[in-house]
């Protein structure tokens, strides 16, 4: 790692109007995991940390959302010559023998194209790297990509660059939304609404203890993401039996019942429900919607436009494995499930199990909750 190297955020398009919220979420991320830091800044429109440990720091911030990318990369003066020569530098120690480097500039390039950089840097690399036998790949198809982004006064050579998850910060819509964790559907259906800005309230249900462990490690996945150092989590057993379709649509029936009461319990005026007509069927669906709507509050779904784009939202929380499970709801074909009053009963029940767990984020928080639960046994 390159001396005086920094951390650069690029904020995603839909946070440029909600820098200071996103600012203050990197603060608040650094400190829940522990990373020091010296100094935030800004340079137009890019967030620069300064970190004790950027490697560390940057990983820790990009589990935030509102941001388009994050780079560890080593600031120098705007100047034609000076940002060639650093692009030189830092690219002749990443580049491996016989990989292929595409040099790619944007920004502010005032007085000279950004393009001049690009040509003068490739060649440059070329001449300096003639014994590794790298090669200049293009924008399509490349093995290293070499990147630097231009401000007004400052360039910005990355050393490391990772894709950030977009959306905007967490809690940037200062509204309270319900969630329920139940499956993987509805872990990210969660995802979804702190990718849009609300904080979360949420509360866990499962059919059998067989299945905790697994929810919770799903949980630990989306926890951090909330940025909040203490949480206060809600377990609930829903006396269901069985996987097929009639038994998913009686527990998600049941647990639509549980959000509403929560919600109400805890003043929030939005619910949010992981459904999605090209699963669930559609009448199903509107139901749940309106049920949620008669009884005072406001439906969230956001998982009701997404197809192939929602393993791609698995893979960021770092569910891939669990991806074959999603993909078998899509292939269910549904059917009738258990009236109104037997719905009701089960909810009434599941509401009597409620278990409380408040826990401070760490390292261990899979074990603490395990351990709270059986505590409360």
């Amino acid at each position: 790692m390159s001396q005086n190297a920094s951390i650069v955020v690029f904020p995603s398009i839909f946070t440029r109007n909600k820098i200071k919220q996103l600012e203050s979420n990197i603060k608040k991320i650094l400190k829940i995991k522990n990373q020091q830091f010296q100094k935030i800044s800004r340079d137009d429109s890019l967030i620069i940390i300064e970190a004790n440990d950027p490697v560390f720091a940057s990983s820790a911030i990009n589990l935030l959302f509102g941001i388009k990318r994050v780079a560890i990369a080593k600031q120098i003066k705007n100047e034609f010559n000076t940002v060639v020569a650093e692009i030189t530098k830092i690219g002749s120690n990443l580049l491996l023998k016989g990989e292929k480097f595409y040099v790619k500039v944007e920004g502010d390039s005032s007085g000279y194209l950004a393009k001049d950089v690009e040509l003068s840097a490739t060649s440059s690399l070329i001449d300096k790297t003639v014994k590794l036998g790298v090669k200049p790949g293009t924008e399509e198809k490349h093995d290293r990509m070499l990147y630097t982004f231009l401000t007004k006064s400052n360039a910005y050579v990355s050393i490391f660059m990772d894709e950030g998850h977009g959306g905007i910060p967490y809690n940037s819509q200062n509204e309270k939304v319900v969630c329920g964790i139940y499956d993987e559907l509805s872990a990210i259906s969660c995802l979804e609404i702190i990718k849009q800005g609300f904080d979360v309230k949420i509360i866990v249900c499962y059919k059998q203890k067989s299945e905790l462990l697994n929810l919770i490690k799903i949980l630990n996945q989306i926890l951090p993401r909330t940025i909040k150092p203490k949480l206060e989590l809600e377990f609930y057993h829903i006396p269901i039996k069985g996987s097929s379709s009639k038994s998913l649509l009686t527990q998600i029936d049941s647990i639509t019942k549980i959000l509403i009461h929560v919600a109400r319990v805890n003043k929030i005026k939005r619910i949010s429900l992981a459904l999605s007509p090209l699963i669930f069927p559609l009448d199903f669906v509107e139901k749940s919607v309106k049920e949620v709507f008669d009884s005072g509050f406001a439906p969230k779904t956001p998982i009701s436009g997404l197809d192939d784009d929602i393993f791609t939202s698995a893979k960021e929380i770092g569910l891939k494995k669990y991806l074959p499970k999603i993909e078998k709801l899509g292939k269910m074909r549904f059917s009738n499930h258990q009236s109104p009053k037997e719905i009701q009963k089960i909810a009434e029940n599941s509401l009597k199990t409620k278990k409380v767990v408040s826990i401070t984020l760490g390292p261990n928080n899979v074990h603490d909750i395990l351990d709270s639960l059986e505590e409360n046994h």
